[in-house]
């Protein structure tokens, strides 16, 4: 995972990234106030670069205010009110909590997204072709990637019986998942485990301790990533009990997890750079429809199977797009 002193080297200098040659020059200073929740700092540090790429120079032609809530949604709330109220010319958010808090204190600044869980229903765009409001992005999951997780994982461990399904939910978007995850449980035979996501380290390691009381249980995580702690908790326990999990964010699988299903969120950076690169120059929220993953990368990590004493089949290994050794 990519800390904040990481994600400050990664700033690095305005001269880092040199301007694209064939890029015509805005002719006065814009500014973005970006709002990030959860541990984002990757993506973060890919927001500069792409706007370098389509000829925004920041310090000459652009101004990218960055603040982190971490998992605090009072301090997401408290951001959200500080950057409405210096009238940028964009807003970039990351995490559908902090979509809200800012959607609660503008309607009429360009708001650009990344994440926002599943938005078939409209909650904070209005619609999906032609968003109504201010609001508009790229989407990090949809509902029926719900079912794919669960058969993930009985094809990494057939002898699961029982998921333990850890929800981070915020405004009620990734809980949309749990009924999709239940019925795809009920004809896989699983049962599953409704497991709320504790925000303290002990208490997250304690209930999988008590989950995995019981023999042939598996993990599910879905929502905002964890902060440091609290993953490592989830990982302890893993390990020591033999849990194989399955996640949708693949920097969790290179830190030690087993398995990930998600979008890239570096891909879904690109595209909203040119979401807010378009709107800079004169596009509105409402003629950009909001985008869906069109790629779900498998990642597994080996290294993690063999300490849980997997043996992932070959057919599931040919299927995933990155095997860490």
């Amino acid at each position: 995972m990519i800390r904040r002193r990481e994600f400050i080297t990664l700033l690095g200098g305005a001269a880092a990234w040199p301007l694209a040659a064939h890029a015509q020059q805005p002719s006065r200073m814009r500014l973005v106030e970006a709002l990030f929740f959860g541990d984002t700092y990757r993506i973060a540090a890919a927001l500069r670069p792409e706007l370098q790429r389509l000829g925004w120079g920041e310090g000459r032609t652009l101004r990218i205010d960055y603040r982190f809530s971490g998992n605090d949604l009072g301090r997401a709330t408290a951001h959200a009110a500080e950057l409405v109220n210096l009238g940028p010319d964009v807003i970039f958010v990351v995490g559908s909590p902090a979509v809200q808090a800012v959607q609660q204190r503008t309607q009429t600044i360009p708001i650009v997204f990344v994440g926002g869980g599943d938005l078939s229903d409209n909650e904070l765009t209005g619609g999906i072709a032609r968003p109504a409001g201010n609001t508009t992005g790229f989407a990090n999951t949809f509902n029926s990637i719900g079912g794919k997780y669960l058969e993930l994982l009985k094809d990494a461990a057939p002898r699961i019986t029982r998921v333990a399904h850890v929800a981070r939910t915020f405004g009620g978007l990734t809980s949309e998942l749990t009924p999709i995850i239940e019925a795809a449980a009920a004809k896989l035979a699983i049962t599953i485990i409704r497991e709320p996501f504790r925000n303290d380290a002990a208490e997250m390691g304690r209930a999988i301790n008590a989950f995995a009381a019981e023999p042939n249980g598996a993990l599910l995580m879905t929502g905002t990533a964890p902060a440091t702690p609290i993953f490592d908790a989830i990982l302890r326990q893993a390990v020591l009990h033999q849990l194989p999990t399955i996640v949708g964010a693949a920097r969790l699988v290179q830190d030690g997890l087993l398995m990930s299903y998600g979008p890239d969120a570096l891909d879904l950076v690109r595209g909203t750079a040119s979401y807010i690169d378009r709107i800079l120059r004169g596009a509105k929220p409402t003629e950009l429809p909001v985008q869906f993953p069109t790629k779900i990368p498998l990642v597994i990590n080996l290294k993690t199977a063999r300490a849980l004493r997997l043996e992932i089949p070959p057919m599931l290994l040919a299927l995933a797009d990155e095997v860490i050794e």
